[in-house]
């Protein structure tokens, strides 16, 4: 029984993220786009299965060490969304790609060499994303020529199949408004499409696919002509930076931190037993303090040390030692990444325990 959960604990509640895993499946359908989810929310194959069971193409992850653990499981169809340098990651490519339909990223002529060094290894062109700045100034060459010009450099490489462009629409995280987060949606797809037919009129190569990422913008991708596949990844369980956003409820957060109040020093202050260690240290724009306290509405973590989460409390508040609260963290990404696994319940029963198998897998 869920009352019998050590915490501080991640736990998920199953019904709600397989209904959001169902809701995003749906929209990408209805859009006429391909759904890649990023798995670095979760960090785990048996949600990543359980994606690709619901109707995602393919998964995309952050580093080579997460694409590792997920062909382990039988998962295939992996885009890697980061520049691989080096030779020590070359090699670990090269091993992954002998049975892997993978597709690398890039944003620049040196890592694609080195990605057709590889190919040559293998025998065949491995197919890349060019990676193009729309706004969020990570990386990315900048859309139209900048970017035309790279693409015409690459072509000069032998064992290289540019397969599509890519841009990840994290700037969206800012809109303060839904006009504003459509307008990113809008953007990121429109500036890829533009490139696309530069780099057709200029170069004559047809570059068949457009990615774009972020779960705030993937809301809108039945709004955005162009692009033929979304890459979200928050979704899956949703968090309190995407409830500040005004995208979803609170109720359509799957995963919550059960936390334990291991100290009542006044009136005015709670101590819970989930730190930056548990939460992480991330804030949001549009979130106060470290994460909403689902179970007393209005109440956030006020701040943070590392096994210590404390809570700012009317004195009248009801709150004592041993009481447990659930708290919606700000960001769900690094806060998964802290964890070993997530308690996965159903009807307030537990149903299993999710080890996060890639957690930590940051080369």
């Amino acid at each position: 029984m869920i009352e019998h959960i050590d915490t501080p604990a991640l736990v998920v509640d199953l019904e709600k993220m397989e209904r959001n895993i169902e809701n995003m499946a749906n929209k990408a359908r209805e859009a006429g786009v391909r759904l890649r989810p990023h798995v670095k929310t979760h960090k785990s194959p048996h949600i990543a299965l359980k994606q690709m069971e619901m109707g995602a193409s393919g998964i995309t992850v952050a580093k080579l060490g997460e694409a590792e653990v997920m062909r382990k499981y039988g998962i295939t169809n992996i885009l890697i969304a980061y520049p691989i340098v080096g030779e020590q990651k070359l090699k670990r490519l090269e091993k992954l790609a002998q049975d892997t339909d993978v597709i690398l990223s890039l944003d620049s002529f040196e890592v694609a060499a080195g990605i057709s060094i590889v190919g040559e290894r293998l025998g065949r062109a491995l197919p890349i994303y060019i990676d193009v700045n729309t706004g969020l100034n990570r990386c990315g060459r900048e859309p139209g020529n900048e970017t035309v010009a790279l693409i015409e450099s690459i072509l000069k490489l032998p064992y290289i199949k540019i397969q599509g462009l890519m841009t990840h629409g994290g700037h969206s995280y800012k809109a303060k408004s839904k006009v504003e987060q459509i307008e990113v949606s809008k953007q990121e797809g429109s500036l890829l499409v533009q490139t696309k037919r530069q780099a057709l009129e200029k170069l004559g190569i047809d570059i068949p696919e457009i990615s774009v990422g972020s779960s705030p913008t993937s809301f809108y991708c039945d709004e955005v002509e162009g692009i033929t596949e979304i890459r979200p990844g928050t979704y899956v369980f949703h968090d309190a930076t995407m409830v500040a956003l005004g995208l979803v409820s609170p109720e359509d957060c799957a995963l919550t931190i059960y936390a334990t109040v291991v100290s009542r020093p006044s009136l005015e202050r709670a101590i819970v037993d989930a730190g930056s260690k548990t939460l992480s240290s991330d804030k949001s724009l549009y979130t106060e303090g470290h994460g909403l306290v689902k179970t007393i509405p209005g109440l956030t973590v006020s701040w943070l040390s590392e096994e210590h989460g404390v809570i700012l409390t009317p004195p009248e508040l009801q709150l004592n030692i041993g009481d447990r609260v659930e708290i919606i963290p700000n960001h769900v990404c690094p806060t998964v990444n802290l964890a070993d696994e997530l308690v996965a319940i159903r009807q307030g029963e537990i149903e299993e325990i999710i080890p996060i198998e890639a957690r930590g897998m940051n080369k």
